[in-house]
């Protein structure tokens, strides 16, 4: 965490954004990661409990200030500098979403996630089209970038708490008729964050929710 802020300030020292936050969300961690936050100076935010990856997203974008929202996940996967490429692909109205993608230009991935969880991802985004009719390589890659009118009428009609709450964005982006990007981005996995098989499986199931949700209209 330390060292993720100290890149992200940095960054944003040498920027030319006018105004930028940063937002930490804590989701019932049992470390130092909220007094770490604090000292650092940023806005910290705090689940009710563990609540999940989705929830915890869906709380920092409503409550985000500024006219864009870009989330990324604490390990920086994707360096704070491929913000540049996103933000080239909606600059100037072009769309309201970009996506990072580890799919687009597989040159990019310098350190790849195990061969197994690999596969499963690419599984993972096969039956995603299938179900949802998605047409985007890696929705899963925990970089995005959404203007922030956008995003408060995407993520109050967000339902799922999980894993699957990445595809249910995008699926509620386009069902309002946004425009959405997939951008290719630098992406170096880092181990120590662990997803269980269980929750592997229940991102799957999402996908399910999110096409019945979408037939029940629950996101208009």
């Amino acid at each position: 965490m330390p060292a993720t802020l100290a890149a992200v300030r940095e960054y944003l020292r040498r920027s030319a954004w006018e105004f930028a936050e940063i937002v930490v969300v804590d989701d019932g961690s049992r470390d130092r990661t909220v007094e770490v936050a604090r000292a650092a100076g940023v806005r910290v935010l705090q689940n009710p409990g563990n609540r999940g990856k989705g929830y915890g997203v869906k709380h920092g974008a409503l409550e985000a200030k500024g006219a864009w929202v870009l989330f990324t996940d604490a390990d920086l996967s994707a360096p704070i500098s491929e913000l540049e490429k996103l933000w080239s692909a909606v600059e100037g109205g072009q769309a309201q979403v970009a996506i990072g993608s580890r799919a687009v230009d597989r040159r990019l991935v310098g350190v790849h996630q195990p061969l197994a969880r690999e596969m499963v991802g690419r599984f993972f985004n096969l039956v995603m089209r299938m179900v949802t009719g998605l047409p985007f390589q890696d929705t899963q890659c925990g970089f995005k970038l959404i203007e922030a009118a956008a995003a408060r009428q995407v993520f109050s009609r967000q339902q799922l708490d999980g894993f699957g709450f990445d595809v249910e964005v995008l699926f509620i982006a386009q069902s309002l008729q946004y425009r959405c990007v997939e951008v290719a981005v630098r992406w170096d996995n880092v181990e120590g964050t662990k997803v269980s098989a269980w929750r592997g499986m229940l991102a799957f199931l999402d996908l399910l929710k999110v096409r019945w949700n979408g037939i029940l209209g629950k996101y208009r």
